[in-house]
């Protein structure tokens, strides 16, 4: 086909010229609305990425904030778990010695007693006081033992500092004797497993 088979702009009918011009402009104006469109698609992307970061901070923020809660509430149950014991431990003890305090202020009754017993009865009088001064006597010491309190063995036994309180030594007549006490001048209590009054002793030395 020779070239002037082909038809050039200049040739082609003014109707076809004016379709050729819009399509081009058509394509040229698609080219620009595809570019927009990626450009709106780039700059909805950005805030969406900011919001997103925000989220992801606030999600950290608050696992943080939970995670602190979580630790202080188990330190409170930790507290108060440990309080109901001390609580229980202390109304056990307040049960289990509730006549220690009553039995201290006996004691010096005892003693009393005990002191009046050593005088010498001469006379039917006095030997009458003195049988009563017993009786009276053996009725404390059952009701002390009864509630729990009960005396220590000191005279005899090895020193124990525990449960002796020594306030005078003596030179000890043979190896036996040493370390033992020899002489008891004030008697000692213990009260269930605790000593109420250290027994006052002389220890051989």
């Amino acid at each position: 086909m020779s070239k002037e088979e082909f038809p050039i702009e200049k040739d082609l009918p003014q109707e076809d010229q004016e379709k050729q011009a819009k399509s081009a402009e058509a394509d040229k104006a698609g080219v620009k609305d595809d570019k927009k469109v990626k450009d709106d698609k780039e700059e909805a992307a950005k805030p969406a990425d900011v919001e997103l970061d925000q989220l992801k901070a606030e999600v950290a923020a608050l696992t943080q904030k939970n995670k602190d809660l979580e630790d202080k509430y188990l330190r409170s149950q930790a507290e108060i778990q440990n309080a109901q014991r001390r609580y229980s431990k202390e109304r056990a003890n307040l049960v289990k010695y509730e006549s220690q305090r009553l039995g201290k202020d006996i004691l010096s009754s005892v003693d009393n007693l005990e002191r009046a017993l050593q005088v010498k009865a001469d006379d039917e009088a006095s030997r009458q006081l003195k049988k009563g001064i017993e009786m009276t006597l053996e009725g404390l010491v059952r009701a002390l033992k009864d509630n729990g309190i009960e005396e220590i063995k000191a005279d005899g036994e090895k020193f124990d500092p525990t449960l002796h309180q020594a306030v005078q030594s003596v030179p000890a007549e043979n190896d036996d004797q040493k370390g033992h006490v020899v002489q008891v001048l004030q008697k000692g209590y213990v009260y269930k497993d605790r000593v109420l009054r250290p027994a006052m002793v002389v220890v051989a030395q």
